[in-house]
Protein backbone atom coordinates (compact mmCIF):
# COMPACT_ATOMS: atom_id res chain seq x y z
CA UNK A 1 0.00 0.00 0.00
CA UNK A 2 1.47 3.35 -1.03
CA UNK A 3 1.23 5.90 1.74
CA UNK A 4 2.94 8.94 3.23
CA UNK A 5 4.23 8.68 6.79
CA UNK A 6 3.88 11.47 9.27
CA UNK A 7 7.09 10.50 11.01
CA UNK A 8 9.23 10.93 7.91
CA UNK A 9 10.45 7.36 8.34
CA UNK A 10 9.42 5.66 5.11
CA UNK A 11 8.71 1.93 5.05
CA UNK A 12 10.27 -0.18 2.33
CA UNK A 13 9.50 -3.80 1.51
CA UNK A 14 12.10 -5.84 3.38
CA UNK A 15 12.83 -9.43 4.30
CA UNK A 16 15.11 -10.59 7.14
CA UNK A 17 17.22 -13.75 7.09
CA UNK A 18 20.23 -13.13 9.37
CA UNK A 19 20.14 -13.41 13.18
CA UNK A 20 21.90 -11.52 15.94
CA UNK A 21 22.43 -12.68 19.48
CA UNK A 22 20.55 -11.15 22.40
CA UNK A 23 23.91 -10.26 23.95
CA UNK A 24 24.74 -8.19 20.89
CA UNK A 25 21.33 -6.56 21.06
CA UNK A 26 21.96 -5.40 24.63
CA UNK A 27 25.44 -4.04 23.89
CA UNK A 28 24.17 -0.51 23.02
CA UNK A 29 23.12 -0.06 26.65
CA UNK A 30 26.67 -0.69 27.92
CA UNK A 31 28.33 2.38 26.41
CA UNK A 32 32.12 2.24 26.17
CA UNK A 33 32.41 5.85 25.03
CA UNK A 34 31.16 9.05 26.68
CA UNK A 35 31.02 11.02 23.42
CA UNK A 36 30.84 10.53 19.67
CA UNK A 37 33.14 11.55 16.86
CA UNK A 38 31.92 11.40 13.24
CA UNK A 39 34.51 11.47 10.48
CA UNK A 40 33.03 11.62 7.01
CA UNK A 41 34.14 11.90 3.41
CA UNK A 42 32.17 12.82 0.28
CA UNK A 43 33.91 11.73 -2.90
CA UNK A 44 33.37 14.01 -5.87
CA UNK A 45 32.50 17.08 -3.78
CA UNK A 46 35.06 19.30 -2.09
CA UNK A 47 32.93 22.06 -0.58
CA UNK A 48 29.44 22.52 0.80
CA UNK A 49 27.55 21.73 4.00
CA UNK A 50 26.49 18.49 5.66
CA UNK A 51 23.53 18.44 8.05
CA UNK A 52 22.38 16.09 10.79
CA UNK A 53 18.74 16.38 11.78
CA UNK A 54 17.87 15.01 15.23
CA UNK A 55 14.43 13.44 14.79
CA UNK A 56 14.01 12.40 18.43
CA UNK A 57 14.36 15.90 19.90
CA UNK A 58 11.25 17.49 21.42
CA UNK A 59 12.18 20.57 19.42
CA UNK A 60 13.69 19.58 16.09
CA UNK A 61 17.41 20.23 16.17
CA UNK A 62 19.85 20.40 13.25
CA UNK A 63 23.66 20.38 13.34
CA UNK A 64 25.84 21.33 10.40
CA UNK A 65 29.48 21.00 9.30
CA UNK A 66 31.35 22.51 6.39
CA UNK A 67 33.22 20.33 3.93
CA UNK A 68 36.99 20.73 3.78
CA UNK A 69 38.30 19.06 0.63
CA UNK A 70 35.40 16.64 0.91
CA UNK A 71 35.92 15.82 4.60
CA UNK A 72 33.64 16.73 7.50
CA UNK A 73 33.47 16.06 11.22
CA UNK A 74 30.87 16.18 13.98
CA UNK A 75 31.54 15.80 17.71
CA UNK A 76 29.21 15.63 20.67
CA UNK A 77 27.49 13.42 23.21
CA UNK A 78 24.53 11.08 22.83
CA UNK A 79 22.98 9.97 26.12
CA UNK A 80 21.36 7.05 24.29
CA UNK A 81 21.06 5.75 20.71
CA UNK A 82 19.24 8.36 18.63
CA UNK A 83 17.70 8.15 15.17
CA UNK A 84 18.97 11.00 12.97
CA UNK A 85 18.87 11.86 9.27
CA UNK A 86 21.83 12.97 7.20
CA UNK A 87 21.43 15.74 4.63
CA UNK A 88 23.43 17.68 2.04
CA UNK A 89 22.58 21.11 0.68
CA UNK A 90 21.13 21.04 -2.83
CA UNK A 91 20.18 24.34 -4.49
CA UNK A 92 20.64 26.04 -1.14
CA UNK A 93 18.30 23.74 0.81
CA UNK A 94 19.20 20.62 2.87
CA UNK A 95 17.94 17.39 1.31
CA UNK A 96 17.69 14.63 3.93
CA UNK A 97 18.02 11.17 2.43
CA UNK A 98 19.92 8.92 4.83
CA UNK A 99 18.76 7.77 8.25
CA UNK A 100 21.22 6.43 10.80
CA UNK A 101 21.60 5.83 14.53
CA UNK A 102 23.78 8.29 16.41
CA UNK A 103 25.55 6.74 19.40
CA UNK A 104 28.65 7.50 21.43
CA UNK A 105 31.70 6.05 19.72
CA UNK A 106 33.69 6.49 16.52
CA UNK A 107 31.45 6.77 13.46
CA UNK A 108 32.60 6.55 9.85
CA UNK A 109 30.60 8.00 6.94
CA UNK A 110 31.56 7.34 3.32
CA UNK A 111 29.42 9.12 0.75
CA UNK A 112 29.49 9.45 -3.01
CA UNK A 113 28.29 12.69 -4.53
CA UNK A 114 24.65 12.44 -5.65
CA UNK A 115 24.29 9.10 -3.81
CA UNK A 116 23.54 10.18 -0.25
CA UNK A 117 20.89 7.49 0.21
CA UNK A 118 23.58 4.84 -0.33
CA UNK A 119 26.04 6.32 2.19
CA UNK A 120 28.04 3.79 4.22
CA UNK A 121 27.74 4.57 7.94
CA UNK A 122 29.30 2.31 10.56
CA UNK A 123 31.28 2.04 13.77
CA UNK A 124 28.78 1.79 16.63
CA UNK A 125 26.79 -1.24 17.89
CA UNK A 126 23.27 -0.05 17.05
CA UNK A 127 24.21 1.27 13.61
CA UNK A 128 26.17 -1.87 12.78
CA UNK A 129 23.22 -4.04 13.81
CA UNK A 130 20.97 -1.90 11.63
CA UNK A 131 23.37 -2.28 8.70
CA UNK A 132 23.34 -6.06 9.08
CA UNK A 133 19.57 -6.09 9.29
CA UNK A 134 19.01 -3.98 6.19
CA UNK A 135 21.71 -5.73 4.17
CA UNK A 136 20.14 -9.12 4.85
CA UNK A 137 16.58 -8.11 4.04
CA UNK A 138 17.44 -6.11 0.94
CA UNK A 139 19.40 -9.06 -0.35
CA UNK A 140 16.17 -11.03 -0.40
CA UNK A 141 13.61 -8.54 -1.71
CA UNK A 142 15.54 -5.50 -2.88
CA UNK A 143 15.08 -6.31 -6.57
CA UNK A 144 11.42 -7.22 -6.07
CA UNK A 145 10.68 -3.99 -4.22
CA UNK A 146 12.53 -1.87 -6.78
CA UNK A 147 10.65 -3.58 -9.61
CA UNK A 148 7.32 -2.88 -7.90
CA UNK A 149 8.22 0.79 -7.49
CA UNK A 150 9.27 1.02 -11.14
CA UNK A 151 6.06 -0.57 -12.41
CA UNK A 152 3.88 1.52 -10.11
CA UNK A 153 5.54 4.74 -11.25
CA UNK A 154 5.04 3.78 -14.90
CA UNK A 155 1.37 2.94 -14.30
CA UNK A 156 0.81 6.22 -12.46
CA UNK A 157 2.36 8.24 -15.30
CA UNK A 158 0.08 6.46 -17.78
CA UNK A 159 -2.88 6.89 -15.38
CA UNK A 160 -3.44 3.15 -15.68
CA UNK A 161 -5.74 2.67 -12.68
CA UNK A 162 -6.25 -1.05 -13.30
CA UNK A 163 -2.52 -1.71 -13.12
CA UNK A 164 -2.14 0.57 -10.11
CA UNK A 165 -4.86 -1.29 -8.24
CA UNK A 166 -3.19 -4.60 -9.05
CA UNK A 167 0.18 -3.30 -7.88
CA UNK A 168 -1.39 -1.99 -4.66
CA UNK A 169 -2.31 -5.60 -3.88
CA UNK A 170 1.28 -6.68 -4.51
CA UNK A 171 2.44 -3.96 -2.13
CA UNK A 172 0.02 -5.29 0.48
CA UNK A 173 1.44 -8.80 0.11
CA UNK A 174 4.97 -7.45 0.49
CA UNK A 175 3.88 -5.36 3.47
CA UNK A 176 2.45 -8.43 5.21
CA UNK A 177 5.65 -10.37 4.56
CA UNK A 178 7.64 -7.52 6.04
CA UNK A 179 5.50 -7.45 9.17
CA UNK A 180 6.00 -11.19 9.63
CA UNK A 181 9.76 -10.77 9.38
CA UNK A 182 9.76 -7.88 11.86
CA UNK A 183 7.63 -9.95 14.25
CA UNK A 184 10.12 -12.82 14.11
CA UNK A 185 13.05 -10.47 14.61
CA UNK A 186 11.44 -8.81 17.62
CA UNK A 187 10.75 -12.18 19.25
CA UNK A 188 14.38 -13.16 18.78
CA UNK A 189 15.76 -9.75 19.87
CA UNK A 190 13.48 -8.25 22.58
CA UNK A 191 16.31 -6.10 24.00
CA UNK A 192 17.30 -4.58 20.66
CA UNK A 193 16.83 -0.89 19.89
CA UNK A 194 16.40 -1.91 16.25
CA UNK A 195 13.42 -4.11 17.20
CA UNK A 196 11.52 -1.12 18.57
CA UNK A 197 12.49 0.99 15.57
CA UNK A 198 11.22 -1.64 13.12
CA UNK A 199 7.96 -2.06 15.04
CA UNK A 200 7.46 1.70 14.86
CA UNK A 201 8.09 2.09 11.16
CA UNK A 202 6.21 -1.05 10.11
CA UNK A 203 3.18 -1.13 12.41
CA UNK A 204 2.34 2.56 12.97
CA UNK A 205 0.07 3.03 9.96
CA UNK A 206 -3.50 1.91 10.69
CA UNK A 207 -2.34 -0.22 13.64
CA UNK A 208 -4.19 -3.21 15.01
CA UNK A 209 -4.23 -2.74 18.79
CA UNK A 210 -3.97 -6.46 19.61
CA UNK A 211 -1.13 -7.05 17.14
CA UNK A 212 0.80 -3.95 18.19
CA UNK A 213 0.17 -4.66 21.87
CA UNK A 214 1.61 -8.15 21.55
CA UNK A 215 4.78 -6.81 19.97
CA UNK A 216 5.17 -4.03 22.52
CA UNK A 217 4.64 -6.37 25.48
CA UNK A 218 7.33 -8.66 24.08
CA UNK A 219 9.99 -5.95 24.26
CA UNK A 220 12.45 -5.73 27.14
CA UNK A 221 11.46 -3.05 29.67
CA UNK A 222 14.64 -1.13 28.88
CA UNK A 223 13.50 -0.82 25.27
CA UNK A 224 9.90 -0.01 26.22
CA UNK A 225 11.21 2.99 28.17
CA UNK A 226 13.46 4.17 25.32
CA UNK A 227 12.37 6.64 22.63
CA UNK A 228 10.76 4.28 20.12
CA UNK A 229 9.28 2.17 22.89
CA UNK A 230 7.48 5.26 24.19
CA UNK A 231 6.34 6.14 20.66
CA UNK A 232 4.90 2.65 20.19
CA UNK A 233 3.09 2.82 23.52
CA UNK A 234 1.54 6.17 22.58
CA UNK A 235 0.36 4.78 19.24
CA UNK A 236 -1.01 1.71 21.02
CA UNK A 237 -3.09 3.83 23.41
CA UNK A 238 -4.63 5.77 20.52
CA UNK A 239 -5.16 2.59 18.49
CA UNK A 240 -7.32 1.25 21.31
CA UNK A 241 -9.37 4.47 21.38
CA UNK A 242 -9.93 4.41 17.60
CA UNK A 243 -10.46 0.65 17.22
CA UNK A 244 -13.47 -0.67 15.29
CA UNK A 245 -16.49 -0.69 17.59
CA UNK A 246 -15.33 2.30 19.63
CA UNK A 247 -17.10 5.68 19.59
CA UNK A 248 -15.07 8.07 17.44
CA UNK A 249 -13.43 10.82 19.53
CA UNK A 250 -15.32 14.06 18.98
CA UNK A 251 -13.41 17.10 17.79
CA UNK A 252 -13.90 20.60 16.49
CA UNK A 253 -11.73 22.36 13.92
CA UNK A 254 -11.91 25.27 11.48
CA UNK A 255 -13.55 25.16 8.06
CA UNK A 256 -12.31 27.18 5.04
CA UNK A 257 -14.46 30.16 6.12
CA UNK A 258 -12.84 30.18 9.54
CA UNK A 259 -15.88 28.79 11.34
CA UNK A 260 -15.69 25.91 13.86
CA UNK A 261 -17.14 22.59 12.76
CA UNK A 262 -17.52 19.57 15.05
CA UNK A 263 -17.73 15.89 14.26
CA UNK A 264 -20.72 15.49 16.61
CA UNK A 265 -22.78 17.75 14.33
CA UNK A 266 -22.87 14.88 11.81
CA UNK A 267 -24.51 12.41 14.17
CA UNK A 268 -27.44 10.58 12.60
CA UNK A 269 -25.63 10.00 9.30
CA UNK A 270 -22.85 7.69 8.15
CA UNK A 271 -19.66 9.76 8.18
CA UNK A 272 -16.20 9.24 6.76
CA UNK A 273 -13.50 11.15 8.67
CA UNK A 274 -10.92 11.47 5.92
CA UNK A 275 -7.32 12.55 6.70
CA UNK A 276 -5.48 13.90 3.65
CA UNK A 277 -3.37 16.83 2.34
CA UNK A 278 -2.97 18.71 -0.93
CA UNK A 279 0.73 17.77 -1.13
CA UNK A 280 0.10 14.05 -0.54
CA UNK A 281 0.27 12.21 -3.87
CA UNK A 282 -1.40 8.99 -2.65
CA UNK A 283 -4.20 11.09 -1.11
CA UNK A 284 -4.86 12.93 -4.35
CA UNK A 285 -4.88 9.67 -6.31
CA UNK A 286 -7.36 8.23 -3.81
CA UNK A 287 -9.74 11.21 -4.05
CA UNK A 288 -11.58 10.09 -7.23
CA UNK A 289 -12.77 6.91 -5.46
CA UNK A 290 -13.92 8.97 -2.47
CA UNK A 291 -15.75 11.43 -4.76
CA UNK A 292 -17.46 8.52 -6.52
CA UNK A 293 -18.65 7.01 -3.23
CA UNK A 294 -19.87 10.39 -1.99
CA UNK A 295 -21.95 11.02 -5.10
CA UNK A 296 -23.39 7.50 -4.96
CA UNK A 297 -24.36 7.45 -1.28
CA UNK A 298 -24.74 11.07 -0.12
CA UNK A 299 -28.48 11.14 -0.85
CA UNK A 300 -28.86 7.97 1.22
CA UNK A 301 -27.39 9.47 4.38
CA UNK A 302 -23.64 9.51 3.84
CA UNK A 303 -21.35 12.47 4.58
CA UNK A 304 -17.63 13.12 4.65
CA UNK A 305 -15.61 15.35 6.94
CA UNK A 306 -12.18 15.97 5.45
CA UNK A 307 -9.31 16.77 7.82
CA UNK A 308 -6.41 18.34 5.96
CA UNK A 309 -2.80 18.20 7.13
CA UNK A 310 -1.96 21.24 5.02
CA UNK A 311 -0.11 24.31 6.26
CA UNK A 312 -1.01 26.48 3.26
CA UNK A 313 -4.62 27.58 3.01
CA UNK A 314 -4.25 28.49 -0.67
CA UNK A 315 -2.93 25.01 -1.57
CA UNK A 316 -5.66 23.38 0.53
CA UNK A 317 -8.47 25.31 -1.14
CA UNK A 318 -7.02 24.80 -4.62
CA UNK A 319 -6.88 21.01 -4.10
CA UNK A 320 -10.48 20.95 -2.81
CA UNK A 321 -11.63 22.73 -5.96
CA UNK A 322 -9.47 20.79 -8.40
CA UNK A 323 -10.40 17.37 -6.99
CA UNK A 324 -14.10 18.21 -6.64
CA UNK A 325 -14.30 17.55 -2.91
CA UNK A 326 -17.84 18.78 -2.40
CA UNK A 327 -18.09 18.01 1.30
CA UNK A 328 -17.18 19.59 4.62
CA UNK A 329 -13.49 20.28 5.23
CA UNK A 330 -11.52 21.41 8.26
CA UNK A 331 -7.88 22.18 9.00
CA UNK A 332 -5.87 24.03 11.63
CA UNK A 333 -3.16 24.52 8.98
CA UNK A 334 -0.48 23.04 11.24
CA UNK A 335 0.70 20.47 8.71
CA UNK A 336 1.99 17.29 10.34
CA UNK A 337 1.19 18.75 13.77
CA UNK A 338 -2.55 18.82 13.07
CA UNK A 339 -4.39 18.53 16.41
CA UNK A 340 -7.08 16.14 15.17
CA UNK A 341 -4.50 13.89 13.50
CA UNK A 342 -2.61 13.73 16.79
CA UNK A 343 -5.79 12.87 18.70
CA UNK A 344 -6.54 10.03 16.30
CA UNK A 345 -2.95 8.77 16.30
CA UNK A 346 -2.49 9.35 12.58
CA UNK A 347 0.98 8.24 11.47
CA UNK A 348 0.40 8.22 7.72
CA UNK A 349 -2.00 9.50 5.10
CA UNK A 350 -4.34 8.85 3.40
CA UNK A 351 -6.20 7.44 6.39
CA UNK A 352 -9.90 7.37 7.20
CA UNK A 353 -12.50 6.20 9.71
CA UNK A 354 -16.06 5.27 8.75
CA UNK A 355 -18.66 5.96 11.45
CA UNK A 356 -22.20 4.66 11.77
CA UNK A 357 -25.19 6.85 12.60
CA UNK A 358 -24.38 6.65 16.30
CA UNK A 359 -20.82 7.79 15.80
CA UNK A 360 -19.16 4.40 16.30
CA UNK A 361 -16.23 3.34 14.13
CA UNK A 362 -17.33 0.53 11.81
CA UNK A 363 -14.33 0.48 9.44
CA UNK A 364 -11.03 2.26 8.88
CA UNK A 365 -8.26 2.53 6.32
CA UNK A 366 -10.67 1.97 3.42
CA UNK A 367 -9.02 2.34 0.01
CA UNK A 368 -10.30 2.37 -3.57
CA UNK A 369 -13.58 0.54 -4.01
CA UNK A 370 -13.56 -0.67 -0.40
CA UNK A 371 -15.44 2.44 0.77
CA UNK A 372 -18.33 2.00 -1.68
CA UNK A 373 -18.53 -1.72 -0.91
CA UNK A 374 -18.70 -1.08 2.83
CA UNK A 375 -21.36 1.60 2.42
CA UNK A 376 -23.44 -0.73 0.23
CA UNK A 377 -23.17 -3.39 2.92
CA UNK A 378 -24.30 -0.95 5.62
CA UNK A 379 -27.12 0.57 3.60
CA UNK A 380 -28.54 -2.54 1.94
Amino acid sequence: MKKVFISGIICSAIFFTACHSSESAQEPHAQKFDSFAIIGKITGQDSGTVYIQHRESAVEKTDSARLDHGYFTFKGKADSPEYCVLGIAENGEPQYRKGFFLQNGKISMLIKKDSLADALISGTPVQDEFNNYESAVKGKTGARSADLDKRYTAARIKKDKKSMDSLEKEYDVLDNEQKKIVTDYVKAHPASYISAFEIYRNFSYNPDADQLGGLYNGLDTSIQSAYFGKKINDILKKAKITAIGQPAPDFSSTDPEGKPLSLSSFKGRYVLVDFWASWCGPCRRENPAVVKAYRQFHSRGFDILGVSLDDSKADWLEAIKKDGLDWAQVSDLKGWKNDVASEYGIQGIPMNFLLDKEGKIVAKGLRGEELAKKLQELMH
